[in-house]
C-alpha cells in the first residue's frame, strides 16, 4: 500500500528505539523505501548497523558524514522523501523542532524538510504533561505536524501513564493510509462487522463463518479517508484498527442496541451494514446443557431476529445506508430486491462461500439503476474502492460537527 514511497525515519534517544526496527519492517513490507536517520543518543540503544540491515541503505549519524549522493545529509534525506517519521520523539527534539533549532542531524533534518512529518512521542508521563512539552506540541500542530500519541500505559521508568510510544503495528496501519484522499473528512462513519452468536443452550449457539475481515478493513478505509468511525463488532478475533473506535457486541438484539444508540449519539453521515446477522434465534434459550439422550430430539422454537439494515435506514433522519447481502447465486438480482425492500440506495452484493473467512473478496455495487463490479482482490483494496464509491453519494449537508485529528 506504500509502494513507490520514500520514507525518512529520524530515530531519537529513548528506550523505545528498539521498536522502530518493526516499523521498518512494517513499512517495508508495505512497499516503502525507507531510509534511517540517527541521533548520536539513539545509538546509544540500537546500532545503526541494525537499521542499515533492516532497511537495506546506510544509516546517517552525523551532519559530517558524506552522503551518498556527495551532498549533505540533512539535504539528501530530504531529497524526493514523501514523509518524515520522528521517533521515538524525547521531549527534547520536540521543544527543537518547535523552536527550529537545528543542532545535529535529526534537528537540521527536521529543520530542512520538504514533505509532511509525523511525530511519535516517547517519554516519561510527568515529561509528556509538563506546560513546556505541551505548549510545543501546540506549536507543532499548529505548524500542521501531525501526531501519532503518546498511549498510556506502564513505561520503563516505572512510571504508568500518557506517554508510551504507540506500538509500530498499529503506526504502520496508519501511515498505509496516510496518502489515501480525506474524502469522508468531518464525516462520521457507523460500521456493523463479523457474525452474531444466538445461545440454543449456555455451551451451543447459532453463528457462522463471518470473519469480521471485509467490515474491519471497510473502517481502516473510511478512516483513512478521515472519517470518525465506529465500529459495532460480533465475536470475532480481530485487532482494533487504531484510530477507530469499538464496540463488542454478541447478539442481533445486541448489534442493533448498538447501532440505534451510536445513530442517536453520533448522528453519522454513513452507516455501512456489513455484519453477518443470524436471521432467526430460539425463542428460548435452555438454561444448562441439553443432555443427549437416545431416540429424544430436543424441540426448538425460533424467531426473527430484527433487520438492523432497515431498521436504521427507517429512522427519521437515517444516515446514508449501505447494506451487504452473501448470497449463493443470482447476488444482483436479491441485491436490488433488498434495495427496494430495505429501501436502501445501495447493497453490495458477493457470492457466500467465496467471501465469508476468505482474505480475498468480489463484489458487485448493486443500486435500484446500476451494478458495478470491484475484484477480486484482496479485502483492504475491495474496502477502499467501496469507500472511494461511496464517498461522493453522501449529501452535502451543512458541517455537523468539527473532523478529528487525521493522520494527515
Amino acid at each position: 500500500m506504500l509502494s513507490g514511497k520514500k520514507i525518512t525515519l529520524a530515530i531519537t534517544g529513548g528506550i523505545a528505539a528498539y521498536k522502530c526496527c518493526e516499523l521498518v519492517r512494517a513499512l517495508r513490507r508495505l512497499g516503502a523505501d525507507v531510509r534511517v536517520a540517527m541521533t548520536q543518543h539513539a545509538t546509544e540503544f540500537v546500532t545503526p548497523l541494525t537499521f542499515h540491515a533492516l532497511s537495506g541503505h546506510p544509516v546517517f549519524v552525523t551532519e559530517w558524514q558524506p552522503g551518498i549522493e556527495g551532498v549533505m545529509p540533512h539535504i539528501e534525506l530530504n531529497q524526493g522523501t514523501d514523509l518524515l517519521i520522528v521517533m521515538p520523539a524525547t521531549a527534547n527534539v520536540i521543544a527543537k523542532a518547535a523552536h527550529g533549532i537545528a543542532d545535529d542531524l535529526v534537528s537540521t533534518l527536521i529543520a530542512a524538510r520538504r514533505s509532511p512529518m509525523i511525530i511519535v512521542p516517547a517519554m516519561n508521563a510527568y515529561m509528556w504533561q509538563s506546560r513546556a512539552n505541551l505548549r510545543n506540541v501546540e506549536q507543532l500542530k499548529a505548524d500542521g505536524v501531525c501526531f501519532l500519541g503518546p498511549v498510556s500505559g506502564l513505561q520503563a521508568c516505572g512510571d504508568n501513564g500518557a506517554g508510551r510510544m504507540m506500538e509500530p503495528e498499529a503506526i504502520a496501519d496508519l501511515v498505509s493510509g496516510f496518502f489515501e484522499e480525506k474524502s469522508l473528512l468531518a464525516r462520521r462513519v457507523l460500521i456493523t462487522a463479523g457474525p452474531t452468536y444466538e445461545p440454543i443452550d449456555d455451551v451451543r449457539g447459532i453463528t457462522n463463518l463471518s470473519s469480521g475481515r471485509q467490515g474491519f478493513a471497510l473502517a481502516r478505509a473510511a478512516r483513512d479517508a478521515g472519517a470518525e468511525v465506529t465500529l459495532i463488532a460480533g465475536p470475532c478475533a480481530l485487532p482494533t484498527p487504531a484510530r477507530v473506535s469499538r464496540i463488542n457486541v454478541t447478539r442481533a438484539q445486541d448489534m442493533l442496541n448498538a447501532a440505534l444508540e451510536q445513530v442517536n449519539a453520533l448522528s453519522p453521515d454513513l452507516f455501512i451494514s456489513v455484519a453477518a446477522v443470524a436471521d432467526w434465534r430460539v425463542a428460548e434459550p435452555l438454561a444448562g446443557k441439553i443432555k443427549k439422550a437416545a431416540g429424544v430430539q430436543p424441540v426448538l422454537n425460533f424467531v426473527e431476529n430484527p433487520d438492523i439494515l432497515a431498521t436504521v435506514a427507517a429512522l427519521p433522519d437515517a444516515p446514508y445506508c449501505v447494506g451487504f447481502a452473501a448470497e449463493a447465486d443470482n447476488i444482483v438480482e436479491y441485491a436490488r430486491e433488498k434495495c427496494r425492500t430495505k429501501n436502501v440506495p445501495l447493497i453490495v452484493a458477493n457470492v457466500a462461500r467465496n467471501a465469508l473467512s476468505s482474505l480475498d473478496n468480489e463484489v458487485v455495487l448493486v443500486s435500484p439503476a446500476s451494478q458495478t463490479a470491484l475484484g477480486p482482490a484482496d479485502k483492504r483494496e475491495i474496502a477502499r474502492r467501496i469507500i472511494e464509491f461511496v464517498a461522493p453519494m453522501l449529501p452535502k449537508m451543512p458541517q455537523k460537527h468539527s473532523p478529528q485529528e487525521t493522520i494527515k
